[in-house]
């Protein structure tokens, strides 16, 4: 079992990278091989729309998205945490899941080398936010979830946080506890 952790916050050592570390190490501890990518450290540009993947399933744009891609391919589940930008996901985030159209072809299928490797492969979020109402995250999870049922994915219940300060939610042991047993039951599915 691989599980591939996919951090979408710019702050490094921030509340959704220590989150994502819990969920990494409750997947470790249910015997996953776990890999984190931490996406500010990364070069992906916009999605030119200029259709080449649509024919190849292989992007045409230089930078660090095919070998994601790669990443995404050979992992059995991916657990994405992001905090709340703006009522959204962070661009670096959104930057990311839009290159994934490299993935389909031009009927919006998973291309046929890929299909068997992504249908019924989990996908996980961690949400957090500076608002003490946890559910200012629905935009996030409504993306994220409808991307599951959109390619057939197994959609794994997201762990929904609130935090502002970095490193703060240290002291939250519910979310904590909630990331950890996510990574864990994310690794025994």
């Amino acid at each position: 079992m691989k599980i591939l952790g996919v951090m979408g916050s710019p702050r490094i050592g921030g509340n959704s990278d220590l989150l994502l570390d819990q969920a990494l190490a409750g997947a470790a501890e249910a015997g996953a091989e776990v890999e984190k990518i931490i996406l500010v450290q990364k070069k992906i540009s916009g999605c030119y729309d200029c259709k080449k993947c649509n024919e190849s399933g292989i992007c045409a744009v230089k930078d660090d998205m095919p070998d994601i891609h790669q990443k995404i391919l050979e992992a059995n589940a991916i657990i994405h945490s992001v905090p709340v930008y703006f009522w959204s996901m962070t661009g670096q985030m959104k930057v990311y899941l839009d290159r994934w159209c490299a993935l389909f072809d031009a009927n919006w299928r998973w291309h046929k080398a890929y299909y068997p490797k992504m249908k019924g492969k989990g996908i996980g979020l961690i949400t957090v936010c500076g608002d003490p109402d946890v559910h200012t995250a629905d935009p996030i999870v409504h993306s994220f979830k409808n991307t599951a049922e959109f390619t057939q994915m197994k959609w794994i219940e997201p762990v929904m946080a609130s935090a502002t300060e970095k490193g703060e939610i240290g002291q939250n042991e519910a979310a904590k506890e909630a990331a950890f047993n996510l990574g864990r039951s994310t690794a025994s599915a």
